[in-house]
């Protein structure tokens, strides 16, 4: 459809570890702004119309313009994206993804998977989007080419891409409220086939209090990062990645320290012209020590990963398949029954173009020692209604697999445990113009089977497959790059009820029906002013529908002076009108926040 396949070799050289950042297709920065590559939604590169799925993309001018001081403040209120916290500054954090749960929703960094396979989340809160490029957010199912837990859909985060030439470095330090303190560094380059980026930052707080007249609570992260890939001349490639979180946190009974971090190598060889095969091998480690409360503990999950994947091009059409083998291991002071458990899968997806008409399939098959086998699949189908305008409709289904603590907590595991299933329907048409989008969704997802914990015959609450729930949802989104103005807006309705047991045709708890999320930044000269209104419905914090949580609005300012040749200034200010609000009952988020720093290098 419109501008392919001539992108293939593009997108084989950057999976899954890179997406580079340059247009192949000499179209201007504005349109490939509005109109970005992306890699998330069909493990091949299309362009946002091209993948007939819901996509959002932050770009790094968006990531240098808005210099959020955590992921989660990056992702709130876009479409479909629902944000529960328990505190700022690193504190416990969820990402909905059109009303699932944190636990079906995957979090992806170039490729590799970060998750606690114990708590089944991710932890967002740990990560500091300084070390980051860019974020894809696709929304619906996405079972077929993920695996487990992509029920809501996946959130990629890329790392900072090599730069030509060099080596070029970059530096940053600033502060502000609640004694907050930041500091970054960069160097990156490419010398003949090596391309090379390594990365620092440490971020320090005093934080807020956790309860209202409470005490501050900290917070520190030290993260690190390195990437090494080398070209040869016949086309092949290699290249690792290894990206380190480490800090400390303060909640109201103790501390924890905690490590996030994932490592990866691959290899890539294009055994002939139609055909690229690339074996990825990874580590992913979720560690949380946590300790001074009366139940001190360790918690350690690392995933381990190879993953062989083929794309073989015929003509307009591509075939990607492949074999995934994973094993997640855990360890620390809790005596889980199992502590380890192997997954195999094998996956293919066809990527057809019979322009005007696309079609988009794809079958995964999970064989899981602890809970057994998932077959998935996915089908998406386009039409484009003229140069502007594409049509979509789309089924999937995914599934999300029960945690160790579900399987085998102490006392209470239950080891007969299916995975939770679903089936999704959507529909969309976007509108891609030169200087402007839309985009328009709705879709309606059914899960079964869900883990919910319960009375067993013996008194004992322990977690079963009693739990059912119907989503329905509309997403509107839109950009605008008109001259020096940089406009978004999206716009959400989700209706996630609960329809078992006594709580059924309630609304799934600490989900908000409705968002809207308006961005807007303007050039001026050496200047640049801009802003973020966010706002966002009443939530329950119960399943019974009785404890109401009000909405919210929130607006943040931010300012840019560069003031010399590689040199700028940048003053955020959050939460300026300075409201009181919460996501989760009890834990009152950070009020009027203002932030300035310097930055050295491109």
């Amino acid at each position: 459809m419109k501008t392919k396949h001539h992108l293939a070799a593009f997108g084989l050289a950057a999976l899954p570890l890179a997406v580079q950042a340059q247009d192949p297709t000499g179209e201007s920065a504005d349109a490939v702004a509005l109109n970005p590559l992306v890699v998330t939604a069909t493990l091949a590169p299309r362009t946002a119309d091209e993948s007939l799925s819901s996509v959002t993309v932050l770009d790094e001018a968006t990531l240098r313009r808005q210099d959020p001081t955590s992921v989660t403040d990056l992702l709130r209120g876009q479409p479909g994206v629902d944000v529960n916290d328990r505190g700022s500054f690193g504190k416990a954090s969820s990402i909905y993804l059109r009303g699932t749960g944190s636990e079906s929703t995957v979090l992806m960094i170039d490729g590799i998977r970060l998750r606690s396979a114990t708590a089944g989340g991710a932890a967002w809160h740990y990560l500091d989007p300084r070390m980051f490029q860019r974020a894809e957010i696709v929304r619906g199912p996405r079972g077929s080419l993920y695996g487990a837990d992509a029920v809501g859909g996946v959130v990629q985060l890329f790392t900072h891409e090599a730069q030509e030439g060099g080596p070029h470095p970059r530096i940053s330090a600033g502060g502000g409220s609640f004694d907050t303190q930041r500091y970054s560094a960069g160097l990156s380059g490419s010398s003949g086939g090596t391309r090379y980026s390594f990365a620092g930052s440490r971020f320090t707080t005093d934080g807020t209090p956790l309860r209202r007249d409470g005490e501050d609570k900290g917070y520190d992260n030290t993260s690190t990062l390195a990437r090494l890939a080398h070209t040869f001349d016949g086309g092949g490639e290699v290249g690792m990645l290894a990206l380190r979180a480490r800090g400390g946190n303060a909640f109201v009974d103790g501390e924890s320290d905690f490590v996030q971090q994932v490592a990866g190598i691959y290899g890539e060889l294009p055994v002939t012209e139609r055909w690229t095969s690339r074996l990825t091998l990874s580590e992913a480690r979720d560690e949380l020590d946590t300790f001074n409360t009366d139940f001190p503990s360790l918690i350690e999950t690392r995933t381990q990963t190879a993953r062989w994947q083929n794309t073989l091009s015929f003509g307009m059409h591509e075939l990607i398949a492949g074999v995934e083998h994973s094993e997640d291991k855990v360890s620390g002071t809790t005596d889980f029954a199992v502590s380890s458990r192997d997954n195999s899968a094998v996956f293919t997806q066809g990527l057809l173009d019979f322009s005007p008409f696309a079609v988009q399939a794809g079958l995964r098959y999970d064989d899981n020692e602890a809970y057994g086998d998932e077959v998935t699949g996915s089908l998406a189908l386009g039409y484009d209604l003229d140069d502007a305008h594409t049509l979509r409709a789309s089924y999937g289904t995914a599934f999300r697999a029960p945690t160790f603590n579900d399987l085998y907590w102490p006392n209470s595991g239950n080891p007969e445990l299916n995975p939770e299933t679903s089936e999704t329907i959507e529909v969309g048409v976007r509108g891609q113009y030169r200087q402007w989008f839309w985009d328009l969704a709705a879709y309606r997802t059914e899960l079964d089977d869900m883990i919910a914990w319960a009375p067993t015959p013996s008194g004992l609450w322990a977690p079963q497959n009693i739990a059912e729930a119907r989503i329905r949802g509309v997403e509107l989104s839109s950009g605008v790059e008109l001259g020096e103005w940089t406009l978004a807006t999206a716009l959400t309705w989700t209706d996630p009820e609960n329809r078992s047991g006594a709580d059924a045709g309630n609304r799934i708890q600490r989900r908000a029906s409705q968002s809207a999320r308006f961005d807007v930044d303007r050039e001026l000269g050496d200047w640049s002013l801009g802003g973020s209104w966010i706002l966002q419905g009443d939530r329950y914090d119960d399943a019974a529908n009785q404890d109401r949580i009000g909405g919210f609005g929130l607006v943040n300012l931010r300012a840019g002076w560069e003031f010399a040749p590689l040199w700028s200034a940048r003053l955020t200010l959050e939460n300026a009108l300075d409201k009181e609000y919460e996501t989760a009952r009890d834990y009152p988020n950070a009020g009027r926040a203002a932030f300035v720093s310097v930055h050295f290098g491109q």
